[in-house]
């Protein structure tokens, strides 16, 4: 029997079918979009499929169960909470991501918002396109330099942000309790643990995965500990922070402002009060983007399915222990 491969769902349907099928080339892999994160339908239409490529979509135990033959499901990404891999691990399915692809783009994306907080860039172009010409709509705006970033995760991205932000003067700070005191020294981030980061810093941005432990790190509790005024940067996961809580920290003037760029809804409802507060930037989950990013997410993931699927291990799986036999 043909082995095949479905597409459950994606923002580039054109790039991902393209590139699925020029890496199947000659493999014998039947390669099918089916551009649905519905279960009940997945488990309908891809009943028969050894691989799975996914960007959205859930991937629960459950619906492994309806998929006797899967052997590997690989994720358009970085992240990978939206697939049971305890699940998949016990059926000996390898889950494989794109640990690397768009450090640079997240790294550059959060001086821009960190950047675009401090110097008052929306409410001075507002103004100007309203016929204004005053410095008043973003006053007070405060010398970059010597003010403390705040990165709560020194991993590769929050690394690649501290080379950056080390480069524009701020005096850096990180928590993160799995990483070895000589990488914060060979960035020239001060270790300390979370309180006191957030009591320190003026700007706290946050670079960790969405995992039982971090979900809401940023909660009631941890925002009031915050230095008053401080901005809040999220390029990570919109889990990370309870959104509530951030509204009420906004309005009550605890937080100067925040910069997100992801959110636990996403979208947003139209009448959310994060898209009409003042002192809050929202971009679209856009962080990890540019035309390069999106050609070597697409092509890595798929490269490591055909790769399983040729009886090899894969370069980047989350789970090297499932081990498939099949």
């Amino acid at each position: 029997m043909a082995r095949r491969v479905c597409i459950t769902d994606t923002d580039q349907p054109d790039l991902a079918t393209r590139v699925a099928h020029e890496v199947f080339a000659g493999l014998g892999v039947r390669v099918d979009l089916l551009q649905t994160r519905d279960p009940a339908e997945l488990a309908a239409r891809a009943s028969d499929a050894d691989g799975l490529l996914v960007q959205y979509a859930r991937i629960t135990p459950g619906l492994m169960e309806t998929l006797p033959r899967l052997r590997v499901i690989g994720r358009y990404g970085v992240g990978y909470d939206n697939v049971d891999v305890t699940a998949a691990t016990a059926r000996s399915i390898y889950v494989c991501n794109c640990p690397d692809y768009c450090t640079e783009e997240v790294a550059d994306h959060t001086l821009a918002l960190l950047l675009a907080t401090t110097r008052g860039v929306l409410p001075f172009s507002h103004h100007v396109a309203g016929g204004g010409w005053s410095i008043d709509p973003a006053q007070p705006v405060q010398r970059l330099r010597g003010r403390v970033l705040g990165i709560v995760g020194i991993g590769r991205i929050g690394g690649a942000v501290a080379v950056r932000a080390r480069a524009v003067g701020l005096t850096l700070i990180g928590a993160d309790p799995y990483v070895s005191d000589e990488r914060f020294g060979a960035l020239g981030v001060e270790r300390t643990d979370l309180p006191d980061l957030l009591a320190r810093a003026d700007y706290v941005t946050l670079h960790v995965p969405l995992t039982d432990e971090t979900h809401h790190l940023m909660s009631r509790e941890t925002l009031a500990m915050i230095r008053s005024g401080a901005v809040l940067i999220n390029t990570a996961r919109g889990g990370v922070v309870d959104t509530a809580a951030l509204v009420e920290a906004l309005r009550a003037g605890r937080l100067g402002a925040a910069a997100l760029d992801v959110l636990e809804q996403e979208p947003p409802p139209a009448d959310h009060p994060l898209r009409t507060l003042p002192n809050v930037i929202l971009t679209p989950h856009a962080a990890f983007y540019s035309e390069e990013s999106l050609i070597e997410v697409h092509e890595r993931v798929t490269q490591d399915v055909a790769r399983v699927l040729a009886g090899e291990a894969p370069q980047n799986a989350v789970n090297r222990d499932a081990r498939s036999p099949r």
